[in-house]
């Protein structure tokens, strides 16, 4: 896994060949998910064994670096309230992906930094920007272009994907609370909350309905066994590698790039599902990148202060 140095040397390539690298990683993680609840595991047994992995492995990652102080937070309120965010974002995105096509499901991820531009003169308290504003209203077309009711897309997975970018913008808000602390030591907080919530309930729910797990052959069990236990590793090295990479370039600067996981999910989707976006779809996707990447932009030059103002931080 990879290390965080205190003071690691700056460059934009590795910063960007990083974040490309934790980007697929986390689409592997998508796929993963999707592919266990089509397998027949329930939900909670799926996020549960996501977090409980990544809370065991980034807890022995802690204690190999010998600095205790990284479980401490200085704002424990507000760690606590992003966990309990990112558990139900995690839990809202899976069964996103049960219902939809995983391109067309990221996508509509990348809502939630737009859903902040549009708000952000009343939640966050900053001035009024129209072009915020337009941005917002061209990555809304995006989505309406995308979920259109002749993409055949189910509803259902379309309402969990709109909950999932509300929940991920308040995601985003809270990450801007906990800043003070050290990366780790918010990525130690995201994995206990989720583990320790659903591991009061998953184990006796487990013991008492058996049907829980999956009832298929040793083999294909075994399988899918690893392919969860998978989950907490390539979900834990994503972000670590995403963390590094804001360690090693701007915000502003690696904004943009965070729009190449939609071609990591379709390529995934693809080769696992031989699900592809249509070329409307692509045009409706091109629409909501384009927004996104476009005001990460424009704030960049037009006031450099706020270069990290579009956070597009996937949950850890």
């Amino acid at each position: 896994m990879p290390s965080l140095t205190p003071t690691p040397k700056p460059s934009a390539i590795g910063g960007i060949l990083v974040l490309l690298i934790s980007l697929a990683i986390l689409s592997v993680l998508d796929a993963s998910g999707k592919w266990m609840l089509e397998a027949g595991m329930a939900l909670l047994v799926v996020v549960w064994v996501r977090y409980l992995v990544h809370f065991i492995l980034v807890v022995a990652l802690v204690l190999a670096r010998q600095d205790k102080q990284l479980f401490t937070s200085g704002c424990l309120r507000y760690q606590i309230m992003r966990g309990v965010t990112i558990l139900f974002t995690t839990m809202s995105f899976f069964t996103t992906l049960s219902y939809l096509p995983q391109a067309q499901a990221t996508t509509m991820l990348f809502l939630a930094p737009l859903i902040i531009l549009a708000l952000a003169r009343w939640i966050l308290g900053e001035s009024k920007r129209w072009s915020r504003w337009l941005a917002a209203a061209v990555g809304f077309i995006g989505v309406l272009i995308v979920v259109r009711p002749s993409a055949g897309l189910d509803a259902i997975g379309v309402m969990f994907g709109l909950l999932t970018a509300a929940l991920m913008a308040l995601q985003h808000l809270l990450t801007r609370k906990v800043a003070i602390d050290h990366p780790l030591t918010t990525i130690i907080w995201s994995g206990f909350i989720g583990a320790l919530a659903l591991t009061a309930v998953v184990p006796a729910w487990l013991i008492i309905d058996r049907d829980l797990w999956l009832t298929t052959s040793p083999i294909l069990f075994s399988v899918n066994g690893l392919i969860l236990l998978s989950m907490g590793l390539t979900g834990l090295l994503g972000h670590l590698l995403q963390v590094q990479a804001y360690r090693l370039a701007a915000a502003s600067l690696l904004a943009p790039f965070m729009y190449v996981q939609i071609v990591s999910a379709s390529l995934m989707g693809w080769l696992i599902w031989g699900d592809f976006p249509d070329l409307i779809s692509w045009l409706g996707i091109a629409l909501i990148c384009a927004s996104g990447a476009g005001i990460a932009y424009w704030e960049w030059r037009t006031k450099p202060a706020q270069a990290g103002s579009v956070d597009t931080k996937r949950p850890a």
